[in-house]
């Protein structure tokens, strides 16, 4: 990529003031979003999903620790690794204290079909102290469309079929692992389905892209060019 073209500060200002109206219209547009969002309705959960953690066995219903609204990544596992997937890895990496969304009645939690012993030694070697529990021998992750086999359930991800999806190219996301967000509510003890974003819908969450955007050189690589933290250096682990 080359440089900036080199300017005058008024040349600057007068085309950072233009580049600010295009982003003050991304910013009200990102509101009215979040606002249908927030307004969407919810479907309550039928089914009994339990999951594997550090203190054994637990239910949707406790991943919300007494809190009233539940967020959860859906991490894909890397069978072929023995570990996590890299570009997940680096959007979790980019999680923040957890006591601000605890603060406001909101638990957050990774959810991966990882078994719990090798989930857990994976989220050691992180570094990560946000709870993950493993959904592994559950029917979760088909249910969300983040495992895709269609000997268990339809194919079907980011709201799309599988006809859909290979019209697309997009033919890796019918097999295997995916990755996905999840958002839930708890009303005593029934729990409800309100949200659930795929694809590109968790770019948000990477703090490190949000950085990068502000500079020259942006990106620089795709988020399925991503490695994990302790592997710079080293050959890339592409997610595909």
């Amino acid at each position: 990529m080359n440089p900036p073209a080199v300017a005058s500060r008024e040349e600057w200002l007068a085309a950072r003031t233009r580049l600010l109206a295009e982003e003050k219209a991304l910013t009200h547009r990102m509101n009215e979003v979040a606002a249908l969002r927030r307004a969407l309705p919810m479907v309550a959960i039928d089914k009994d999903y339990v999951f594997e953690g550090p203190a054994g066995k637990v239910t949707l219903a406790d991943l919300f620790d007494r809190r009233r609204q539940l967020i959860v990544y859906h991490m894909m596992w890397r069978w072929d690794l023995d570990a996590g997937c890299p570009s997940c890895a680096l959007l979790l990496d980019n999680v923040g204290h957890l006591a601000h969304l605890n603060a406001q009645d909101t638990a957050f939690a990774v959810v991966s079909r990882g078994p719990w012993e090798t989930l857990d030694r994976y989220r050691e070697r992180m570094g990560w102290s946000f709870p993950t529990y493993s959904s592994f021998g559950s029917d979760f992750n088909y249910d969300f469309h983040v495992t895709q086999d269609e000997s268990v359930a339809p194919l079907e991800y980011n709201y799309r079929t599988k006809a859909e999806l290979e019209a697309r190219g997009e033919t890796w996301h019918t097999d295997g692992e995916q990755p996905g967000t999840s958002v839930f509510w708890r009303d005593d003890d029934t729990v409800f389905h309100t949200y659930s974003s795929y694809g590109r819908g968790g770019d948000i969450l990477i703090g490190t892209h949000q950085y990068l955007d502000l500079t020259p050189l942006g990106r620089q690589k795709h988020v399925g060019e991503a490695v994990h933290h302790d592997s710079y250096g080293d050959a890339e682990s592409p997610c595909h």
